[in-house]
């Protein structure tokens, strides 16, 4: 037995499970990303992460948990891992990104469940994900009514905290959120032992934000022509950055983004310039999802712009003055939070506004709106984005599609939009 497998076998994993887990994410890494050409060489150390996912970074968990410290896992961008931070903690997202153990969630959640919610479930209950095993806390939230029940399952499994998201933008609904933080933040000091200070807090809210300032500018490299990364790599990297250690995985953002603004100056890209521009909106694409990329790509187009959980509403918005107290800036962690135009909010024109600008922005050719099977927030919202494009006159492509492997209709689907894109292309420069 390695080192690696003895630990695993430790935090209580399935190593049978694990193991063919960890031989089918092998497979899509060689399907996805080792065929891709002329890739910046700064990917070199993302690469290594995907080829070790449950070795040293889990390794080092293990160890901050020896010298008495917590680590709290989520699968949402609305859980502040500031707070986690600030308690001396690490927050880690969990895996939900894969069909791997849809069987297990079936056995306690109803098969026309949302793929996501299957697969958070899903790697808890089967003891696949040592992500999940190693974490002290997993933390939910109220974004959709699947989510809220299957929490109310997962209780059952693992120590959960719910913190509840307002369905409203208003000043009622921000003091209700920060009350929330208060609470949370609370939970956490017991969990920990340790006190959220005013100076804790400022370091962790700069940390954080400081993954943040990385992220906005490796999304303002994409909208160079050609493209420097292509969409694939791009949305790998900010999803390894929901379990990576915060101040490594931002100092590797920005050497990347050295280089490939040195790319940008040079006119170097992984794409012919011109090559058809799409951005793709809608719902989360959690660690391992990378079909729909690897198909727009492989068919001649480029993603340029996600916007999603893994993508713009992660890290657009940032704390506005902070203030003195740790209330103030819990605050202010609310009011970030706030900023995320997620499909849970109502009436939520805000998201139909970020999809019409984040188009211009990156001068795309045709928005993609991608929605999990049984994903009702997304779905619904389709019809509202489908409009406000129409005015636009910006072509879209609604998919709704599950985990499955298969690329057969979803390709035929992507590469007839692709010729629409082109076909509207050559009537404009006419």
């Amino acid at each position: 037995m390695t080192e690696y497998e003895q630990m695993w076998q430790e935090l209580g994993v399935d190593l049978e499970k694990h193991d063919r887990l960890l031989r089918g994410l092998a497979v899509l890494i060689r399907k996805h990303h080792k065929k891709q050409k002329n890739r910046p060489v700064n990917m070199d150390y993302f690469d290594s992460v995907l080829d070790d996912p449950h070795g040293h970074r889990v390794k080092e968990m293990v160890e901050h948990r020896k010298q008495g410290g917590i680590v709290v896992g989520s699968y949402c961008i609305f859980i502040p891992e500031d707070l986690v931070l600030a308690v001396g903690g690490q927050h880690v997202g969990l895996c939900a990104g894969s069909n791997f153990a849809e069987q297990d969630a079936e056995y306690y959640l109803p098969r026309n469940t949302c793929p996501l919610i299957k697969a958070s479930f899903g790697f808890k209950v089967s003891k696949a994900c040592p992500y999940t095993q190693i974490s002290d806390l997993i933390v939910g939230e109220t974004t959709c009514d699947g989510k809220k029940k299957m929490f109310e399952e997962l209780v059952h499994h693992h120590q959960t905290y719910l913190i509840e998201v307002p369905q409203k933008k208003n000043e009622r609904s921000r003091e209700f959120f920060t009350s929330e933080f208060l609470e949370f933040k609370t939970f956490l000091e017991n969990l920990s032992g340790k006190r959220v200070t005013a100076d804790n807090l400022q370091q962790s809210i700069e940390l954080v934000e400081g993954k943040f300032k990385a992220l906005q500018r490796l999304f303002n490299c994409r909208k160079a022509d050609p493209a420097p990364v292509s969409g694939l790599d791009a949305l790998t990297v900010v999803q390894l950055g929901m379990q990576d250690e915060v101040k490594r995985f931002t100092d590797q953002i920005n050497l990347l983004c050295d280089e490939l603004e040195k790319r940008i100056a040079e006119g170097v890209g992984v794409t012919q310039k011109g090559a058809l521009r799409v951005l793709i909106a809608g719902s989360p694409m959690s660690f391992p999802n990378w079909r729909l990329h690897s198909i727009v790509e492989k068919s001649g187009g480029v993603v340029v712009c996600e916007e999603s959980c893994i993508g713009t509403r992660l890290f657009s918005n940032l704390c506005d003055g902070l203030g003195e107290t740790v209330e103030d800036k819990i605050r202010s962690l609310a009011d970030r939070h706030m900023g995320i135009n997620c499909a849970c909010f109502t009436p939520n024109q805000e998201r139909v506004d970020d999809v019409l600008r984040l188009a211009r922005e990156f001068q795309v050719d045709g928005v993609i709106h991608y929605a999990l099977q049984f994903c009702h927030p997304y779905n619904n919202e389709a019809g509202k984005i489908k409009r406000a494009l129409r005015e636009e006159n910006i072509p879209l492509l609604e998919i709704q599609t599950d985990y499955g492997d298969g690329d057969g209709q979803l390709g035929l689907r992507v590469e007839t939009f692709l010729q629409l894109l082109k076909e509207n292309r050559s009537e404009e420069n006419e």
